[in-house]
């Protein structure tokens, strides 16, 4: 595949990695179509942390200060037991100062992305939904759902999320095991503020847990007068959604004696279609790229939420795959370069999981006596911050540099809203030294 002449690159899905990936390779001169199937896109979804590693990724898009605007600062992360015993209280000050997450409406970052997309270079098809591949070797068709061909193309995207039907284009051994549980999810208002500053999680055993993240304006489309919102989340057997529906009121009240605080949020919820349940998949793939394809973000390595990492990675995803295209092999380079931390993130989300959302309640006790006394060994209690911010890139060695990525996002911040050409690596932050 050659790395210096434009590509024609085809990037299947509209998600987070997807707009990013185009974004990123439009602007290194490549033609790039991008295939959504809804034919009118918009902002749905929960609430999101958005974590310096995702932040600095914006910056070099030029989209960070219009997202952040309409965010949330979250300067910790605290979880706690029903009885108010904390398990952990993590903040990212203990990094840098400078440092902070912001919780967001996954629409406010769908809408800066997808408005990038429509300005630029980028063809944008909607409303097409893509079937299947055919990798010829050195180029591959995208086949969609009415059995067009489109094509042919040196360089296929596939970030069309957790429930990809394209992994079997290329034999790189994919497991999908899906979880099972989830979580109940509903956007409520908090005009007083009662719930910012911090992501806020009570826990009981394995099977009770709620969260609460203040999530910023909303998309512009809900108004620029818009009160602030907060995201309630609740964990949740996939197989008792059902019951929760028909049973909505009991379930309103399970949650308020869980956690009193989320009273103003509950009140709010009148009928069950204000709720939604999300699950989730554990992803593996050996690879992530070969011959003429490659996976972003959920497509290739969808987790759990836990350790709130998912639209991060995926950004992260889309910049070094662009950065892979400036020497020869990128697709090879790229699973080089994405290995250690992808790596980390997965097993680290897999190990941790059952401690919070599983039907093993002994995981539960260990989790409130051993984990708690565990976050407050400094080097513990430092290595977990670095996990939330997404900096770290390995188990026992290799993480992001907090102090130049504060000073990066602190210029970034200052810069006008709106797309503008990427600095060069020698004039931004490297995120990626490890990039042969």
């Amino acid at each position: 595949m050659p790395h210096n002449a434009p590509l024609e690159i085809a990037v299947v899905g509209c998600g987070t990695a997807g707009p990013a990936a185009a974004l990123f390779l439009s602007r290194a001169g490549h033609r790039v179509t991008m295939f959504e199937r809804v034919p009118e896109p918009g902002p749905v979804g929960a609430g999101i942390v958005l974590q310096p590693i995702g932040q600095a990724v914006l910056g070099r898009l030029g989209l960070l200060p219009q997202v952040a605007a309409r965010g949330a600062r979250v300067e910790r992360l605290l979880c706690e037991t029903e009885r108010g015993r904390t398990i952990f209280d993590l903040s990212y000050a203990t990094l840098e100062p400078r440092l902070t997450g912001y919780g967001l409406h996954r629409g406010v970052l769908f809408e800066a992305l997808f408005d990038a997309v429509r300005h630029s270079p980028v063809t944008l098809r909607c409303g097409v939904s893509i079937d299947r591949i055919e990798d010829d070797g050195g180029t591959a068709h995208v086949i969609d759902e009415a059995g067009r061909r489109h094509g042919p193309y040196q360089l296929v995207v596939v970030a069309d999320g957790a429930r990809s039907r394209l992994r079997p284009v290329v034999r790189t051994e994919a497991r999908v095991r899906p979880y099972r549980w989830g979580a109940l999810w509903f956007i409520g208002e908090d005009p007083e503020g009662q719930f910012a500053g911090r992501l806020h999680q009570i826990v009981r055993g394995t099977e009770r847990m709620l969260g609460l993240l203040p999530t910023g304006l909303g998309p512009s489309a809900r108004g620029t007068k818009a009160k602030p919102l907060v995201t309630l989340f609740w964990s949740l057997r996939a197989d008792r959604f059902d019951e929760v529906r028909m049973h909505l009121d009991a379930w309103k009240r399970e949650v308020r004696a869980h956690a009193p605080m989320a009273g103003s949020v509950l009140d709010q919820i009148e009928s069950a279609e204000q709720i939604t349940f999300s699950s989730y998949n554990d992803v593996t793939m050996r690879r992530w790229g070969a011959r003429s394809v490659v996976y972003l973000g959920d497509a290739a390595h969808a987790m759990s939420p836990q350790l709130g990492q998912g639209c991060n990675l995926a950004l992260y995803d889309a910049m070094i795959l662009a950065d892979c295209f400036q020497g020869p092999a990128p697709l090879e380079r790229y699973t080089h370069a994405r290995r250690r931390h992808l790596g980390f993130y997965q097993l680290a989300t897999r190990a941790l999981t059952p401690f919070f959302q599983s039907d093993a309640r002994l995981l539960g006790w260990v989790r409130d006596r051993f984990m708690a006394a565990l976050s407050r060994v400094p080097f513990v209690h430092r290595e977990m911050v670095r996990s939330m911010t997404g900096l770290k890139l390995g188990w026992l060695t290799g993480t992001l540099p907090p102090v130049r990525m504060a000073e990066a996002l602190e210029r970034d911040l200052r810069a006008l809203p709106g797309p503008s050409p990427p600095p060069s690596r020698e004039e931004g932050l490297d995120l990626e030294p490890t990039v042969p």
